[in-house]
């Protein structure tokens, strides 16, 4: 099994406390650090865009009850330059990158590019970039970049044609980053069908807003005109060394998966509220789809986010570690889910629940040893709603010399 930290750089309150962005980052460098020095794979950090705080305040709030700041992470190249020059052996990932705002497709791909270029200068660097790439979940972000419908049907269709816009972003950022020429003639159409909704009735408002908007017959597809439309492009750098980069995209749609495996080698990222049923079925289906470029398929190749709630303080015995680690985890997780209503199902919400590690060194070894497959890849998110970095820190040392060594005997 593969073991990862994940990083969260979330400034909200805890316990009444908010550090500055300063200490932020400050704990930041010093815990990564520390996973490099340990042994740790890869630090996987959260990339956010503009103030939550402030959109609370707009027409539209994502998260009206969420408190300070989702994410201070804004730009995870420039984060990594500064991590590679401080650490020796550990690698970064962006978990993940918005290739929808911020520019859009085409930069990102070329923010990439420029990094790769000068980090691959020095010719005895391995170390790689984990690109996890998505359509962004908070949706005050995209819109700040000009990303919102553009009539009454993108409206009454936006959750569907968000996903079928993702698609056309994916193709023309993972084209670019192989090399290609390429203009919009080469994106995917978007056109929309009664199999792309949940229900008649979501489907029949875009009937309508089509009829209203269009005049004529009722449609029965609904074709939209391309988000990005551009000539013939080429990005910069192109004589970069592409074995280190990995890209990873965030989302479960098997058709986008399969889709995006025809033009190079795409992993997928995994979040703690996705069930065993559809990590089975993607490792199932990415084992056939996976590009040729990349070998065969391996479950390290969907790294799984898994938060973290562990309790190994000197001076306590076990049985107060565990009931100490389950109270850090109910106050934990119940001001996250609180500060997010509405932007997650609940039943998912139950489901994250449940696949937090919680306890003492034996119990949490006993929870990896017993859920997760051997050869999975785990993301460990330690930092979640703690600010407490020292103790942070000495969590992410119990975890390595204490909770790996007992799962490799439980798992022996």
């Amino acid at each position: 099994m593969d073991f990862d930290v994940f990083f969260s750089i979330c400034q909200t309150p805890v316990g009444g406390s908010v550090p500055n962005e300063a200490t932020m980052f400050r704990n930041f460098f010093e815990q990564v650090q520390l996973a490099d020095e340990l042994g740790y794979g890869c630090a996987w950090v959260a990339e956010s865009h503009l103030s939550t705080e402030v959109q609370k305040s707009n027409r539209r709030p994502v998260v009206p009850h969420f408190q300070g700041e989702v994410g201070l992470n804004v730009d995870f190249c420039q984060l990594s330059h500064k991590v590679f020059a401080c650490t020796k052996r550990i690698e970064t990932g962006a978990a993940v990158m918005n290739i929808i705002c911020n520019g859009g497709p085409i930069a990102a791909a070329e923010r990439i590019a420029s990094f790769c270029a000068l980090h691959g200068l020095d010719p005895e660097e391995k170390r790689r970039i984990h690109i996890g790439f998505a359509a962004g979940r908070f949706e005050f972000m995209n819109r700040a970049y000009g990303v919102d419908h553009r009539d009454a049907v993108e409206e009454a269709a936006w959750p569907a044609y968000k996903g079928q816009m993702f698609r056309e972003a994916c193709h023309i950022f993972l084209k670019l980053l192989r090399g290609d020429v390429l203009d919009s003639t080469q994106t995917p159409e978007i056109a929309l069908e009664r199999s792309n909704f949940r229900s008649d009735e979501d489907w029949q408002r875009v009937q309508e807003a089509w009829v209203s908007l269009n005049g004529g017959e009722t449609p029965q597809r609904v074709p939209f005109a391309k988000r990005w439309a551009f000539e013939q492009i080429k990005i910069v750098p192109q004589e970069w060394r592409r074995e280190l980069l990995q890209l990873v995209v965030g989302s479960h749609d098997p058709v986008l998966q399969k889709d995006l495996n025809e033009i190079q080698p795409v992993q997928v990222f995994n979040l703690s509220i996705t069930s065993d049923e559809i990590i089975n079925q993607t490792h199932e289906r990415m084992a056939k789809a996976y590009h040729a470029d990349g070998g065969a398929w391996q479950r390290s190749y969907m790294p799984r986010t898994v938060m973290v709630f562990l309790n190994a303080e000197e001076g306590l015995s076990p049985e107060q570690q565990s009931a100490a680690a389950h109270e850090e985890a109910k106050a934990a997780l119940s001001e996250y889910w609180n500060a997010l209503e509405g932007t997650i199902d609940p039943h998912k919400v139950a489901g994250a629940t449940e696949n937090a590690l919680v306890g003492n060194a034996q119990e949490i070894a006993l929870q990896v040893a017993e859920r997760f497959h051997a050869d999975d890849r785990l993301m460990l998110w330690f930092d979640f709603y703690n600010h407490d970095n020292e103790r942070v820190k000495r969590n992410m040392e119990a975890f390595y010399k204490q909770v790996i060594p007992s799962f490799q005997g439980a798992s022996a």
